[in-house]
């Protein structure tokens, strides 16, 4: 699996991200002059262009043989969205993306903290530990970093999953973002994010995130979600100026199109 590089870092880009997304219309002319005009999702055209100073004798290599590999325009490759949210249908936990643990109930309709109604409720009725996940076609050796926000009408705890990594975060009356950064095994094509409750447990969750990156951004919900694998260079060659000993810098523009 080709796969976009992450920097050293960590990060996948730096600022700023100029990010496009371009819909396609069709339009059907009848012989009397009336119009129909039908959206083509098959059309939708994302664009990035990532703009990248700084960049260290090894992240440049990292990038050249990147494009060696994908021959420039040629080959697809699998590209994490540094400007979105890695989760499809973040708000929606009712969506068949997630995977629920049998003993778990999930409840919509929940006031969030940002005053809309798009919070959960999550009651695990069993005698053991319960999650909710899902499974991204990513690479396991990327650092993750996932985020959500949380509420209990009375204090418990809740474990953040990335891979085989977890990391345990208290749960209280008020809404609190937490936040787990790591990577799973190395060697993986894909890798599970997700939260897992204690035996009893019952919480308020929003705002489930998944990053490419070390730390939180701003929620994003998703309805798609930020994994696009069959992404492709929009050009041939890498271009890079060389500033000073060790230090570089270089233009990469990435384009993906349901169609191609």
């Amino acid at each position: 699996m080709l796969v976009y590089p992450q920097l050293t870092t960590g990060a996948l880009s730096q600022f700023p991200i100029l990010k496009r997304r371009r819909r396609r219309t069709v339009m059907n002319t009848a012989a009397d002059g009336s119009v129909i005009k039908l959206a083509d999702p098959n059309g939708l055209l994302n664009e990035w262009q990532l703009q990248y100073a700084g960049l260290s004798d090894g992240e440049l290599v990292a990038l050249q043989q990147f494009f060696a590999a994908a021959e420039g325009t040629l080959n697809g490759f699998t590209f994490l969205d540094p400007a979105g949210n890695l989760f499809a249908w973040s708000d929606h936990l009712e969506n068949a993306v997630w995977s629920l643990g049998s003993f778990l109930a999930k409840n919509g309709g929940v006031a969030d903290p940002a005053g809309g109604i798009n919070a959960w409720q999550l009651t695990n009725s069993g005698t053991g530990a319960q999650s909710i996940t899902q499974t991204l076609a990513a690479p396991g050796g990327y650092l993750f970093c996932l985020s959500a926000w949380v509420q209990a009408a009375a204090a418990t705890t809740v474990t953040m999953l990335i891979g085989a990594n977890r990391s345990t975060k208290p749960v209280q009356a008020g809404w609190n973002r937490i936040a787990f950064t790591g990577s799973g095994d190395a060697s993986a094509q894909s890798i599970v994010l997700g939260l897992e409750l204690p035996a009893g447990a019952a919480i308020n969750v929003y705002g489930l995130q998944a990053e490419p990156q070390a730390a939180p951004s701003k929620y994003k919900a998703s309805t798609t979600g930020g994994v696009y694998e069959a992404a492709r260079l929009r050009d041939d060659t890498l271009t890079f100026t060389t500033e000073d000993v060790n230090n570089h810098s270089a233009t990469v523009n990435i384009i993906y199109a349901s169609h191609l």
